[in-house]
């Protein structure tokens, strides 16, 4: 694979550690919230269509401006933290190499708005309507779109894994806990947090 001509929308499915290179060596961070913003709004027919409620066009235009935006801000706070903890296992990437690589990971998940859209095109009706879906074939139409939110969600991380070592240059298993340790923390202070505001509100019955 010629990796000055790489796609890396096609190359992140079976060689994203190739594709994080290429980002790294060959692509700017201006190409690297592009691949954020055309995934951000491949992704929105699955935050539209799970409403269930009717939307407007000023609505809608006003997602597809918007959504993007937020995107690329929350992935400099995202990126983040991949490189700053594997900085502690003696990662080498910068904090741009880094926000390039993991704009990647954002491309398996996106592949859950068209697949939320072949639902609504197949059965509309048990995509909009809870009980239809937990009812007839509505059930196995619903089974199958989880278990595929399922894949993607899990090689999404796979391809998150695969480039924070790419970038780091280091193993697979340095990147793993570059990314756990951080969520880990995170769910920690959110989980003390919730039973420290439980505690003061029903201390205080």
């Amino acid at each position: 694979m010629d990796n000055k001509t790489l796609n890396p929308f096609l190359a992140v499915w079976l060689h994203p550690k190739q594709a994080a290179r290429y980002l790294i060596d060959h692509k700017t961070l201006g190409f690297a919230m592009m691949i954020i913003t055309i995934c951000t709004i491949i992704s929105l027919p699955v935050n539209f269509l799970d409403t269930g409620e009717i939307l407007t066009w000023p609505f809608l235009i006003g997602v597809v401006l918007v959504s993007p935006f937020l995107a690329i801000l929350g992935l400099f706070i995202t990126a983040f933290f991949p490189w700053a903890i594997g900085k502690l296992f003696k990662g080498t990437s910068t904090y741009t190499d880094m926000y390039k690589v993991m704009s990647l990971a954002s491309i398996p998940a996106a592949a859950m708005g068209p697949i939320y859209l072949i639902w609504f095109v197949v059965s509309p009706d048990t995509l909009l309507n809870t009980e239809l879906a937990f009812s007839g074939t509505g059930i196995a139409i619903f089974l199958v779109v989880m278990l595929l939110s399922f894949a993607l969600g899990i090689w999404s991380f796979v391809v998150s894994v695969a480039v924070v070592a790419e970038a780091h240059q280091f193993s697979n298993w340095k990147a793993f806990f570059t990314l756990i340790i951080p969520a880990v923390i995170i769910l920690i202070f959110i989980l003390s947090l919730g039973a420290l505001i439980a505690f003061l509100f029903f201390s205080n019955m």
